[in-house]
């Protein structure tokens, strides 16, 4: 049989704009940073900040979003919100042009965007299961994560390259086309979300408060998805604080130039596209629970060797920490991905994903200030040995709970408990 990209035309023009868009993503998570350290000379607690600021709108709309997305169309709220995040970046060198860019406008910028990327990324994880039958869930999974891995490489690299030749702020040039590249893509599909209309009874009870505490009340008494969401924030809390200081790290601890820092984190970003090619690979033929663990917290609990990076030979210790921590997360994603849209009812997909996520990002801005401020009081590199460990520690959150002690995940919901009583959705 042919391969999705080959035979499904939506799937294709929605793998095309979302790797292009994780590529103009990766552009500026490179060249944010570096407008910050080069051009606006900010400090390292300004440079946790402004990591802070662009996953901050989780933990501030996370929440509502999610009953907004399963109330609505997905598609329009993924064009408004491409089409936003394109006028923003956009926003950037016409203000440095203009003498008006500064670090409070450039957090402002990446809160905005912030906000874009909630909405943008609730309404994309539960539209993806309304164009893939179930049968192609897996796949689709394996190639958005194995192409936004690859995206990454080249945006990172891209990122360096473009600050040493053009300067970081026209990095958001090339960032605002992949949105607009994004826009166009999802503008042509041609699949159509049928009307969600609820039944009269439901209609009459639909509060927004009332539906957020719904999405809650699922993740909070399921047990699969409680260990998930728990085991994701405490891991985003320490990979988020570790990325945000890495540059900084190499460029001022270490003592390398933008250009060769780049390509360290491409290098190690390689990671990510060796994890989606073989997850699905060890996940048939060890389960998709035992793969998980062996992903996550196993391969990526190499993490440890980054905080040990030197100048010269020692370079290498970095890009082995960090290619084996890129696989263990992006080969866990691809797992925990099709897991979530085979296991969550479609109704409730938008508020659950939405509810995870408030739990799994809204960690990340604590992560960044707590790297920032550890960075400025105990050295950078004292700041990547806490976060290096948060990250190997938080494994034991899944040991302990029901994915270490399976083989395999279930793909079908057996009973959530809504208003406080269970019952069955599928």
């Amino acid at each position: 049989m042919s391969g999705l990209l080959h035979r499904h035309r939506d799937f294709r023009l929605l793998w095309f704009g979302e790797t292009t868009g994780k590529f103009g993503a990766s552009v500026t998570g490179v060249a944010m940073p570096l407008i910050a350290i080069s051009t606006l000379d900010a400090s390292t607690f300004e440079i946790g900040l402004l990591g802070a600021a662009a996953w901050l709108p989780w933990l501030l709309i996370g929440l509502p979003v999610g009953v907004w997305v399963d109330r609505m169309a997905r598609r329009p709220i993924m064009l408004a919100a491409a089409a936003t995040s394109c006028a923003l970046f956009l926003a950037v060198p016409l203000a440095h042009r203009a003498g008006l860019l500064s670090i409070g406008l450039l957090l402002a910028i990446t809160l905005a965007t912030g906000v874009s990327a909630v909405f943008f990324q609730t309404a994309y994880t539960a539209y993806l299961p309304g164009i893939l039958l179930p049968a192609d869930q897996a796949e689709g999974n394996s190639k958005l994560h194995g192409s936004a891995s690859a995206a990454q490489i080249a945006g990172v690299g891209a990122g360096g390259l473009i600050a040493q030749l053009a300067g970081a702020v026209n990095g958001m040039f090339v960032n605002a086309g992949t949105f607009l590249t994004s826009f166009v893509c999802l503008f042509r599909i041609r699949h159509r979300e049928p009307e969600s209309k609820p039944a009269p009874e439901e209609r009459a009870e639909r509060s927004l408060v009332g539906e957020i505490g719904e999405g809650l009340r699922l993740v909070a008494h399921d047990p699969w998805l409680r260990a998930f969401a728990l085991f994701g924030g405490v891991s985003n809390l320490g990979l988020i604080g570790l990325q945000s200081l890495q540059l900084v790290f190499l460029i001022r601890t270490v003592g390398i130039d933008e250009g060769l820092a780049g390509a360290l984190i491409a290098a190690g970003a390689v990671g990510g596209v060796a994890g989606a090619f073989v997850s699905r690979r060890v996940s048939s033929r060890i389960g998709t629970a035992r793969a998980f663990l062996l992903f996550e917290p196993g391969v990526s609990s190499l993490v440890l060797l980054i905080p040990l990076t030197t100048a010269g030979p020692g370079l290498t210790v970095f890009v082995c920490g960090s290619f084996a921590m890129s696989a263990g997360v992006v080969a866990s994603n691809v797992i925990k991905s099709s897991f979530q849209q085979q296991y969550c009812p479609p109704r409730l997909l938008g508020r659950i994903t939405a509810s995870m996520q408030f739990v799994n990002y809204g960690t990340i801005p604590l992560g960044a200030v707590l790297a920032g401020a550890l960075g400025s009081a105990f050295g950078v590199r004292t700041a990547l040995w806490v976060m290096a460990v948060a990250i190997s520690a938080s494994g034991l959150i899944l040991i302990l709970s029901p994915v270490g002690r399976c083989r395999d995940l279930p793909t079908t919901v057996r009973a959530v408990a809504v208003s406080g009583a269970p019952r069955k959705v599928a």
